[in-house]
């Protein structure tokens, strides 16, 4: 994650961020190690800071969205196989992979949509959710 550090400061509330002056010299020994497997991983650094950054402080927010949207999916099927029951009389709902999928698709909504609950409980009452960068403390 060190590629973002000028990033995290400018998000942690430092005014001035610069850089500084290197001297580059050729390498004298080996080979580079910067090649696509880095670039990957550069990539996968920035999405992982973009999504702490973003749904951090605010997990009900992702896992409140996706549950519920697997939730009514679920539901869907649900009622899709209700009204095909009494419309065909002869129709066994169990018979059908749809069922189960209709029953993994209720059961995993639930589970994100509480995780998003369980995730906001733990971020609002976390010690560290209201700490701050204090640059001067007045005494009164």
């Amino acid at each position: 994650m060190h590629r973002y550090i000028p990033v995290l400061a400018k998000w942690s509330g430092f005014r001035k961020i610069g850089e500084k002056v290197v001297e580059h010299r050729p390498r004298k020994y080996g080979v580079t190690k910067f090649g696509w497997e880095r670039f990957i991983n550069g990539f996968l650094d920035l999405a992982t800071i973009m999504f702490v950054s973003k749904f951090g402080k605010r997990p009900m927010h992702l896992f409140g969205l996706w549950g519920t949207l697997v939730f009514g999916v679920g539901m869907m099927i649900w009622v899709y196989l209700f009204i095909a029951k009494f419309a065909f009389l002869k129709y066994n709902m169990t018979d059908r992979p749809i069922f189960y999928v209709g029953i993994i698709s209720l059961v995993i909504g639930v589970q994100l949509f509480l995780a998003g609950f369980l995730g906001e409980l733990i971020s609002r009452n976390s010690s560290i959710r209201n700490q701050y960068l204090i640059e001067d403390k007045l005494r009164i």
